[in-house]
């Protein structure tokens, strides 16, 4: 049995440098530190690997589903953003779990989803949903972790 090729790792333009952002505004394009080696340009960062894999979910989860259909990607994006406004019910958390499920499905890069927890209103902040995401990649050993929190 011939052993599989290898893919390369992917890697994305970093935007979210703590995999973490509440809107379009926190999302930003970075240069990279100053090159170590003489005769090497600046470049921007990257996220590469499983950071390149959070970052997409990040990206995805932010997205209004359907703001992208003009540059050819109708589906792109989750319906997280028709929860704001809401009370923090468990209906509201059941709709934020199907929300993220649907958004994982489209994922190009998610094998399947490992485990999804919304978490119960946190006394703290009553009107944040924390979601926390845990899924197998399509070309990565090992699962990809990731938390969300959605302001109601």
């Amino acid at each position: 049995m011939a052993a599989r090729p290898e893919r390369p790792e992917v890697r994305d333009l970093l935007v979210a440098p703590f995999f973490e952002g509440d809107s379009w505004g926190t999302l930003d394009l970075s240069w990279a530190p100053e090159p170590q080696v003489p005769g090497e340009v600046a470049d921007l960062n990257v996220a590469a690997g499983a950071n390149a894999l959070r970052q997409a979910l990040l990206l995805r989860l932010l997205t209004p589903v359907g703001s992208l259909a003009d540059l050819g990607h109708p589906g792109y994006g989750s319906r997280l953003h028709e929860l704001i406004g809401e009370l923090h019910t468990p209906t509201a958390r059941q709709l934020a779990r199907s929300y993220v499920l649907r958004a994982l499905a489209e994922e190009p890069r998610v094998l399947e989803p490992l485990e999804l927890v919304v978490e119960e209103p946190s006394p703290t902040s009553p009107d944040t949903v924390r979601i926390r995401i845990v899924v197998q990649p399509r070309d990565l050993a090992d699962p990809v972790a990731l938390g969300i929190e959605v302001a109601l």
